[in-house]
């Protein structure tokens, strides 16, 4: 059964989510405060994280900064309704989804599902057929490693991230729209309100050098996406 690690410090939030998230076939955990929270996500044996930014004696963003110099274990952020600073600081330190409370028990499963598809795959019939890997400029991608390189230098992102950057390489040159890009990458339907992509974005171009002196990789079109504005080479296998 996959395992859930819940770390807020609602024991009565706790219960309920087990008790939505149970009979969808997952094995919930919860601990009460920051410190237990961080020890028991650092073992590395849950699925997925969610994580309330308040918490006692280690706040769910301290915790989740060290949690991610050493895992990539996806995190879905519980924050504040109205905090809008809660979900950018949240996503900028690395969480891959973000849900204010309260919440309806039915989103919390679907946002789950969402953020697991993303980071597992769609299936062992992809997985027998070997992707190619995507050069463009001085950026490569191999979606089979789900790695990156810049000039030859690993570039560390996160499942959101490499999705991300996944999806505008394979239309290198072309625009694509936020929309496009929330319905592939967030798993969601597209609202004008929700900035979560943008700040996806924004993070992938830092992690791209693209706040640094010299051509952007990424360029804004404004009110419509985002466009990879290099031409796209086509890498045989065999050139791997």
């Amino acid at each position: 059964m996959d395992r859930i690690l819940v770390i807020d410090d609602d024991a009565e939030l706790c219960g309920l989510v087990g008790e939505y998230l149970e009979p969808e076939g997952f094995q919930i955990e919860a601990v009460h405060d920051g410190p237990r929270g961080l020890a028991r996500a650092l073992e590395g044996d849950h699925l997925l994280i969610v994580l309330d930014v308040m918490l006692p004696g280690l706040n769910g963003f301290d915790l989740l900064r060290r949690l991610r110099v050493a895992s990539k274990t996806p995190v879905l952020l519980l924050t504040a309704r109205g905090e809008d600073v809660d979900r950018i600081v949240g996503l900028e330190i690395g969480a891959d989804d973000y849900l204010p409370k309260p919440f309806n028990p039915r989103e919390l499963v679907a946002r789950i599902r969402a953020i697991l598809r993303r980071t597992q795959g769609r299936g062992k019939a992809e997985t027998d057929v070997i992707p190619e890997i995507i050069r463009v400029g001085d950026v490569e991608l191999d979606p089979a490693t789900r790695s990156v390189l810049r000039n030859g230098t690993p570039v560390e992102l996160t499942s959101v991230e490499f999705n991300l950057l996944h999806a505008l390489l394979r239309e290198a040159g072309r625009v694509v729209t936020r929309e496009q890009l929330v319905d592939t990458v967030l798993s969601r339907k597209f609202s004008p309100f929700d900035r979560s992509i943008d700040m996806h974005v924004s993070k992938v171009r830092k992690k791209l050098g693209d706040s640094e002196s010299g051509p952007d990789h990424i360029k804004t079109v404004r009110g419509v996406g985002y466009i990879f504005a290099h031409p796209r080479e086509h890498v045989r296998s065999e050139d791997r």
